[in-house]
C-alpha cells in the first residue's frame, strides 16, 4: 500500500501583502523544517520519492528538512499554492473589500473569496479555480501512480485541495481546512483499491514538545 505524506512549508513572511514577498522562511520557518527533518530521521521515515512546488518556501523547507538524503527532489509547478495575495488585491481593488487584519477574520473571508474565485466573479485572476483544482488531481493522480512512498513539500491551500478531493468536502469547509493547516505539518494520504484516503491531518510531532510549542504556527 503506497503513502503520500504532505508537509506544509515552514514559516513564511509573515508581514507579507504579495506573492513575491511571503515567498521566503522566516527564521522561524528554518528551524520548523530543521524540527521537522530531526523528527523524521529519529523515526526513520523512509521515502523512495520526494517532489515539491517551485516556489521559495517550499524548496527552501525540502532542504531544511534534508529531504536530498532521501531522495533527489523533484520541482513541480504543479505543486504550487493558489496566488492568494494576487486574488486578494484584485478583491480589494475591483470590489472594495479588505484583506484579513487577523487571523480570526479569515473564518469569514476565505469561503468568500474562494467562492468568489470559483464563481469567476475575480477579474483578472492567475488561474481559474477550476484550473487550481484539475492541476492539484492531475500532480497527485501522477505521484499516486508511481512506486513507493512518497514525500511532497508544498503549501496550505493545496493540502487543503488535496484532502477537499478526496473527501468530498464542500466549499466552506474546505476553506476552514485551509485555514487550520499548521507551518510544517504532516499530512498522509494511503492508497485503498484505487483511490486516496486521509490517513492523517495537520500532525506536528515535531513542535508537541512544552518548549517547542510557541513554533505551532498558522501564519
Amino acid at each position: 500500500m503506497s503513502t503520500i505524506t504532505l508537509v506544509r512549508h515552514g514559516q513564511a513572511n509573515t508581514t507579507a501583502q504579495d506573492e513575491d514577498s511571503y515567498d521566503n522562511l522566516s527564521d522561524l520557518g528554518q528551524q520548523q523544517a530543521h524540527w521537522l527533518g530531526d523528527h523524521l530521521d529519529a523515526t526513520g521515515e523512509h521515502f523512495e520519492r520526494v517532489f515539491c512546488g517551485t516556489l521559495r518556501r517550499h524548496v527552501q523547507t525540502a532542504q531544511g528538512m534534508r529531504a536530498e538524503t532521501r531522495a533527489d527532489i523533484v520541482q513541480d509547478a504543479r505543486l504550487n499554492e493558489m496566488e492568494f495575495f494576487t486574488l486578494a488585491n484584485l478583491l480589494r481593488d475591483q470590489q472594495n473589500v479588505a484583506m484579513p487584519a487577523s487571523r480570526e477574520e479569515f473564518v469569514t473571508y476565505m469561503p468568500m473569496l474562494l467562492g468568489k474565485w470559483q464563481a469567476g466573479e475575480i477579474d483578472n485572476a492567475p488561474e481559474t479555480f477550476q484550473h487550481f483544482e484539475s492541476r492539484v488531481a492531475a500532480a497527485i493522480d501522477d505521484i499516486n501512480a508511481g512506486r513507493g512512498p512518497a514525500l511532497v513539500v508544498t503549501s496550505g491551500g493545496l493540502i487543503g485541495m488535496v484532502v477537499r478531493q478526496a473527501m468530498g468536502l464542500d466549499l466552506t469547509t474546505f476553506s476552514r481546512t485551509c485555514i487550520a493547516i499548521m507551518n510544517t505539518s504532516v499530512h498522509r494520504l494511503h492508497r485503498v483499491g484505487g483511490t486516496l484516503a486521509v490517513t492523517q491531518f495537520n500532525a506536528v510531532p515535531h513542535l508537541d514538545h512544552p518548549e517547542r510549542q510557541f513554533a505551532q504556527t498558522h501564519l
